[in-house]
């Protein structure tokens, strides 16, 4: 039997759906990634924030390389059916650039600034120096 939520979801025809993952108690919103079925049923199962990573077509498990791991708090569905919101505890940073959000870079005037470090470097995170 398949949480009620699975046949509630109107994945789009490559079989994702959006998901926005909010730190569970602050309200911060930390990425968009995407999920399919399957990544969806792990994430319920397990309590462990599971992906469908699309430039690696493959399932992805949130910090199964850095460490930086997701523990589910709640699950969400938005009136279309066609977005998550995935309310998270977030261990560690959520960006692979090492910053706590994806959504560091903000228009500010006629630029585009940085509006918050990196918290750790790549290297630590992956093992991988970058210029």
């Amino acid at each position: 039997m398949s949480p009620a939520i699975l046949d509630a979801i109107r994945f789009d025809p490559a079989g994702l759906v959006p998901a926005v993952t909010q730190q569970h108690d602050t309200g911060e919103v930390l990425m968009l990634a995407y999920m399919n079925r399957e990544a969806v049923a792990e994430t319920l199962r397990t309590g462990r924030v599971c992906y469908f990573s699309r430039s690696r077509g493959a399932l992805w498990r949130k910090g199964e390389t850095s460490g930086q791991t997701q523990r589910l708090v709640e699950m969400r569905l938005d009136c279309d059916g066609d977005a998550l919101l995935l309310l998270v505890e977030q261990h560690g940073v959520a960006c692979h650039t090492g910053r706590r959000s994806c959504f560091y870079r903000a228009q500010r005037g006629e630029a585009l600034v940085e509006i918050a470090a990196p918290e750790v470097s790549a290297e630590t995170l992956y093992g991988v120096k970058t210029a």
